[in-house]
């Protein structure tokens, strides 16, 4: 099949650096090609189309639906993960069906509801670190992460199962935390039962313990319905499709494992960086302090999640490093031709998150952390895309409450300091980036809010 641009490095050699240093591998080819590469990689197939330029990534995600479709057969890399009966392992109208079962629970009035528990989980974990002694940030995050999941996603706040769940959720992901470990996720003939003590056995065992106890709430939960909890696994449980039709247990267990495991790495990745970057860059810490003692002591989280520049700081630190490089990817169904360029039925394609967002005509000086960016401009979902595309994130209003409900608590109520100042970059964790080290953090005291309230209006702008 031709394919265009097809970068000319031997394919191992483009694999072994897919593997290791993925953002290197988008950045040398995208200077070859920069709007659209095809490449030899692992994970999503063997070669995959690359496109980065607003106008492509539109045409594969949305515009021609018939000629390229999402198809969950292409997602199978998450599928040890995941499950089989995840919405991201399905295509079609059972994907559309799946997804109008699971929105209602991340909208509205459920998302004020999680609010004050965001703010509650995080004050709870920040006041357990001690006074001017290091911390890893992302440890602290991943803490307040799992709490959120385990409340807010299973409502469950304390007891055995509780706990067994949240370490098996971080033992199992952290099988998969450097560039080398995540081989067993990209090269599928590494994923051997070598027994228990093998990495992949480890992680088949760790597996059907979490199987188990998902399964087990949601039938106690079954045998003895109660209908005041608010926690998303009691919301889906009640959800029905246009047929009265509700999940089974089997889709049940495995869309509340794709909120667990995407809920937990991508947010406490994403909470970390904001710390690192709003303590790296002092004129944007001063700036939030303002905007943030405009609220008084007591804020409520719907007032926080409405600032502009809290809003900027969140989307910027998901545009520098985005948690998730590539969307999901899509299949060529029928001759197209997209900038230019014919692709033929069977090719894959995928947009590159990360290039899209390191583009100079869209961000100038893109490897600059600067939140005013996002004050100055509006920018269109082809061009700004942290969630992925046209199969987004579900649960990214809850992601984007959640972090800034979290940074608004530490900031407002710690004085906090980087440790080291040398730059901290991403590496390769599964299929996601996460700094390369846990970002090191000391609370230097208790911060008491300032009086006297910011004059200045800021634009609001912001996406």
């Amino acid at each position: 099949m031709q394919l265009p641009n097809r970068i000319k490095t031997p394919s191992l050699l483009q694999k072994i650096q897919w593997i290791f240093d993925p953002m290197g591998y988008m950045e040398s080819s995208a200077q070859q090609y920069p709007d659209l590469f095809t490449g030899e990689v692992v994970g999503f197939g063997n070669t995959l189309v690359f496109v980065s330029h607003p106008q492509a990534m539109q045409q594969i995600l949305t515009s021609q639906r018939n000629k390229f479709a999402a198809d969950g057969k292409l997602n199978q890399i998450l599928q040890p993960i995941l499950g089989e009966y995840s919405l991201i392992m399905l295509g079609g109208s059972p994907h559309k069906r799946r997804r109008q079962l699971l929105m209602p629970s991340f909208h509205g009035d459920r998302m004020r509801a999680y609010g004050q528990l965001f703010y509650d989980i995080a004050a709870k974990v920040f006041s357990q670190l001690p006074i001017d002694q290091t911390f890893q940030a992302r440890d602290a995050t991943q803490q307040i992460s799992l709490q959120v999941i385990s409340q807010v996603l299973l409502g469950l706040h304390e007891g055995e199962r509780c706990q067994q769940l949240m370490q098996l959720m971080v033992s199992m992901l952290d099988v998969f935390d450097s560039p080398l470990t995540s081989s067993f996720l990209l090269l599928p003939f590494l994923q051997q039962d070598l027994g228990a003590k093998s990495p992949w056995g480890g992680f088949v065992r760790q597996r059907q313990q979490v199987n188990e106890l998902l399964h087990a709430e949601i039938v106690e939960r079954r045998q003895q319905p109660d209908p005041d909890r608010i926690d998303i696994l009691s919301l889906l449980m009640e959800a029905t499709d246009e047929h009265g039709q509700p999940m089974t247990d089997e889709e049940l267990r495995d869309e509340i494992k794709t909120l667990m495991f995407g809920g937990y790495e991508t947010a406490a990745t994403a909470m970390a960086w904001a710390l690192y970057w709003i303590h790296r860059k002092p004129e944007v810490r001063e700036k939030l302090l303002e905007e943030l003692d405009t609220l008084g002591d007591s804020p409520d989280p719907m007032s926080i999640f409405r600032l502009p520049y809290l809003t900027a700081i969140c989307n910027e630190t998901l545009r520098i490093y985005p948690i998730v490089m590539l969307t999901l990817p899509t299949l060529v169904q029928e001759p197209v031709e997209i900038l230019g360029y014919s692709l033929e039925p069977g090719t894959v394609a995928v947009g590159s998150i990360y290039l899209m967002h390191q583009r100079e005509d869209l961000y100038p000086q893109p490897k600059e952390f600067r939140p005013e960016r996002f004050l100055e401009r509006q920018f269109t979902p082809y061009e700004f895309m942290p969630f992925g595309g046209v199969r987004r994130c579900i649960g990214e209003a809850m992601a984007m409450f959640e972090m800034k409900v979290v940074l608004a608590k530490i900031l407002s109520t710690y004085e906090l300091a980087l440790v080291e100042r040398r730059p901290v970059r991403p590496q390769r964790r599964g299929v996601t980036l996460a700094p390369t080290s846990g970002i090191k953090l000391v609370i230097t005291g208790r911060r008491e809010r300032r009086q006297s309230p910011v004059t200045t209006p800021i634009p609001l702008a912001v996406h």
